[in-house]
């Protein structure tokens, strides 16, 4: 366990490192590649209730991907991260302008206040058909390295527990946070697809 753990502390070095040598613009550029590559896709062109993750500085954006899914009429479901647990509920955003309204966390990052009772969230009505996942590295077999907090494993679980099952996990990646074979073990769920740019574009 402690040589995974170590395994993985060194690799999210490497990818941070590899992440922050990429300008603004091609940050920006990557992200949207990606999104276009997302709006073609079958599973996000059907789906009804998305997550979507408020993107940060070294993270594939995803302001384009909110916009487009509040243009089709998607409802759109976004984290609240419980600081000092596992815990986290994805919480419905209402529209862009919402988004912009929501108070920063200590990572710089917008959710919804603990104390916003108003927001349905995706498990406690009719549960999600697609979530895009963050992370730091990926493969191409679907294995993700996180942050290491668990947030998005231990919330697959309570996904996979809900009637409607587990939904279809779409992780967004630069090029640079793809790995070889990414280390895992029993708690890593695996994720259905990743995009990114690849030569085929």
């Amino acid at each position: 366990m402690a040589a995974l753990r170590a395994v993985k502390q060194a690799l999210r070095k490497e990818i941070k490192r590899r992440v922050a040598l990429l300008s603004v613009e091609e940050k920006l550029r990557q992200s949207h590649v990606v999104s276009q590559k997302l709006f073609r896709h079958p599973q996000y062109v059907s789906c009804k209730r998305i997550a979507v993750f408020l993107s940060m500085d070294d993270e594939v954006c995803t302001k384009e991907i909110i916009r487009d899914a509040f243009k089709w009429g998607k409802s759109c479901f976004i984290p609240r991260y419980e600081m000092g647990s596992h815990h986290m509920d994805m919480l419905k955003l209402h529209s862009e302008q919402d988004m912009d309204s929501l108070p920063l966390t200590s990572w710089n990052i917008r959710q919804p206040a603990e104390d916003d009772h108003s927001r349905e969230e995706a498990l406690a009505a009719g549960g999600l058909d697609l979530i895009l996942m963050p992370g730091l590295g990926f493969d191409r077999s679907g294995k993700r390295l996180g942050r290491g907090k668990g947030f998005y494993d231990t919330y697959l679980e309570r996904c996979i527990r809900h009637p409607k099952g587990k939904p279809y996990t779409i992780a967004l990646a630069f090029r640079e946070q793809l790995c070889q074979d990414i280390p895992v073990d029993h708690n890593d769920v695996l994720i259905d697809e990743v995009l990114y740019e690849d030569d085929g574009l």
